[in-house]
């Protein structure tokens, strides 16, 4: 009696077995997205400004794109490298390099609501006269500007602090009890 009931069970679950699985076909799973990336014209640009020499390489843009509508599904980001050269007699302690997208007429290209939002590139480095700094980007860019081809120029701002710079040391004399 007791064997007739594991062989019951053995057999149901062999039926279950047999036919759950034989009616499901794995299919094979397509990326429903790419990564797709377009190199600037030029790649390479070099900007003199009065305090600073600036040379941006290896400029390229990575997009991804849904591959069955071709529509860029993610905000696009920039990459590339930079090199700034300190041109002035002082010490210049850089703290930012920001980008401004701008179009064949000079406008301003904006971010849309849901875009990531990062044309601020970070830089914290007091460059001595004719010091060099070197460093790879990685912001952001519209996709308004890639989408549409309406990317004419990009607008790059150092922000710096000149110096010799006057520091005050302060000391506060206070006690943990």
């Amino acid at each position: 009696m007791h064997f007739i009931k594991i062989f019951i069970f053995i057999a149901l679950s062999l039926v279950v077995g047999f036919f759950g699985c034989s009616k499901e076909e794995k299919k094979m799973e397509v990326p429903k997205q790419e990564q797709v990336t377009k190199n600037l014209a030029p790649q390479k640009s070099e900007f003199r400004g009065q305090n600073f020499f600036v040379e941006l390489s290896d400029l390229r843009v990575l997009t991804v794109v849904d591959t069955a509508s071709k529509e860029i599904v993610e905000t696009p980001i920039l990459k590339g490298n930079i090199k700034i050269t300190n041109k002035s007699k002082d010490i210049l302690d850089i703290q930012a390099v920001t980008f401004e997208y701008l179009d064949e007429a000079g406008k301003p290209i904006p971010f849309k609501p849901e875009e990531k939002i990062d044309k601020v590139y970070p830089f914290w480095k007091a460059l001595q006269p004719e010091g060099i700094t070197e460093g790879s980007l990685d912001i952001t860019i519209p996709k308004m500007a890639i989408k549409e081809k309406a990317l004419g120029k990009i607008e790059i701002n150092l922000v710096y602090v000149p110096s010799p710079l006057k520091r005050e040391t302060l000391t506060l004399s206070e006690k943990v009890e």
